[in-house]
């Protein structure tokens, strides 16, 4: 690497630091990976199965200059395109410190690239003045209400003892702008002096229940290891964590004031999403066996399954596959029995560059669809067979019925052959007849109309498919209908 130490951790997986050649602060401790120490529970945890090992035959994602590393990915599966963002370092973009950089890919074992297979392009760097003047790292991505959040690591300048986290927003993922007026969102706590001076940051975010969670580091907490290890929960009502914040403690939630005394793991460098076929949060951090994964219940009051391990070699933290919202993406072929767990992260060995590859496991034997609640989320996007012989399409809690067959399939990722029992307690909000009434608004949008009035967002190809020719009219009449809701696939 260059002499300038990156924005990573500086005390983070110094047992590998040998390894990747990075300066380390003087004085620092070297943390070795450790598996995570389990609170006692009431019950005992389940064992879950595990197969379908695979991951990429080589590099997948790597700068298009020559950059001296490429770790900390954040990866979102989206419109049948994996979207990654990095850290990286180009030379000549932007103030000489971290960069953000972001490529796609349709597949998870093939080259990232921007957009006609040109390298990857940085879309995010340091503000000279801010308290991210000079470094911009550890990206975590979310899409929520239509657009696009990142959180990340920011620092003024090199051996900041006081890296924090920013956020910014985008409509398309590549041009940002920083919220919260540039200023950090979280900082060091400062309740501990230890000799890891790093402060906070390695941000992870996920969208759930109308929540905004944000997972990070913070080496002055008090709830961290002697090493400053540590992983601590925050969450707020909107993205720039201004609104209701709460902070994880042993009690629980607590208004953000309160200790950081409560870690989740004991780890630098983890990402995390929301599993809704284990009704769980899942945590990737690095451990000697590989990334392992670790399980908490909606309330972090017990791990409700056994750790599982994604093996392989490693040289960063991961980057789970997730879902825009931060979820956990489903199996296409079993959604109610499997949950892929994919994720990408540095392995080279070398001093540079650690680029990155794919590695990934199935988790399976799992009783995703148990609970209507479970069932809804888990299959959101799916269709089954209805008792009314057409196909119910789960959206957004509830159930819509189409009536043609060869039209749900345009708007879902597979119908199903099979109709799950605890989809019969889902409401059906609405049922969408062949030849029914098409609009399109002046900005293209096409729109089914479903029994109850109601548009439903669908493409041209559905409408052509449903019989249903397609009108063209003002956006006054279009305002007339409410807006049921998006079945594009994808």
């Amino acid at each position: 690497m260059s002499e300038r130490v990156p924005l990573r951790l500086v005390a983070v997986l110094a047992a590998v630091a040998s390894l990747a050649g990075c300066t380390q602060v003087e004085g620092v401790p070297d943390p070795q990976p450790q598996a995570e120490q389990r609170a006692d529970v009431p019950r005992e945890p389940i064992e879950l199965a595990v197969g379908g090992e695979r991951g990429s035959a080589g590099v997948v994602a790597a700068g298009g200059l020559p950059a001296p590393y490429n770790y900390g990915p954040t990866v979102l599966v989206e419109g049948g395109q994996y979207r990654a963002w990095w850290c990286s370092q180009l030379p000549g973009i932007g103030p000489p410190g971290d960069d953000i950089l972001n490529a796609a890919s349709s597949n998870l074992d093939a080259p990232f690239t921007h957009s006609g297979g040109a390298p990857a392009v940085p879309v995010f760097a340091g503000q000279p003045g801010g308290f991210d003047g000079m470094h911009t790292c550890d990206p975590s991505v979310l899409k929520v209400d239509g657009r696009y959040y990142l959180y990340y690591t920011g620092a003024a300048g090199d051996h900041a003892h006081g890296n924090a986290i920013g956020v910014a927003s985008s409509a398309d993922g590549f041009a940002w702008r920083r919220e919260a007026g540039g200023r950090p969102i979280v900082t060091a706590s400062g309740e501990v002096n230890r000799e890891n001076v790093y402060g906070a940051g390695q941000p992870s975010a996920l969208f759930l229940d109308g929540w905004f969670y944000l997972m990070f580091t913070d080496t002055t907490a008090s709830g961290a290891g002697w090493n400053g290890a540590g992983q601590f929960v925050l969450r707020a009502r909107n993205a720039e964590f201004t609104d209701q914040v709460q902070i994880l403690t042993d009690a629980g939630f607590a208004p953000a004031g309160a200790k950081r005394s409560r870690s989740v793991v004991d780890a630098f460098s983890a990402d995390w999403m929301w599993v809704p076929a284990l009704d769980a949060f899942a945590i990737a951090h690095q451990t000697t066996a590989g990334t392992t994964i670790t399980f908490w219940d909606r309330d972090f009051t017990r791990h409700p399954y056994e750790p599982v391990v994604v093996p392989g070699p490693w040289q960063e933290g991961p980057g789970l596959v997730r879902q825009p919202d931060g979820h956990a993406p489903a199996s296409t072929s079993d959604p109610c029995g499997t949950v892929p767990v994919d994720l990408l992260r540095a392995t080279a060995a070398a001093a540079a560059p650690t680029d990155i590859r794919h590695f990934g496991i199935d988790v399976t034997g799992v009783n995703g669809c148990a609970t209507p609640r479970q069932a809804a989320a888990v299959l959101a996007g799916f269709g089954v067979p209805s008792p009314a012989r057409t196909v119910d399409v789960v959206h957004d809690g509830g159930l819509i019925r189409v009536e043609r067959r060869s039209v749900a399939e345009r708007l879902v990722t597979r119908v199903l052959d099979t109709r799950m029992s605890t989809l019969d307690k889902l409401p059906v909000t609405g049922t969408i007849s062949a030849g029914a009434k098409a609009l399109r608004s002046p900005q293209g949008l096409v729109g089914l109309l479903d029994d109850k009035g109601r548009l439903w967002t669908v493409t041209p190809e559905a409408a052509d498919e449903n019989s249903s020719p397609i009108v063209d009219v003002p956006q006054q009449e279009w305002d007339t209908h409410t807006q049921a809701g998006d079945l594009r696939r994808g």
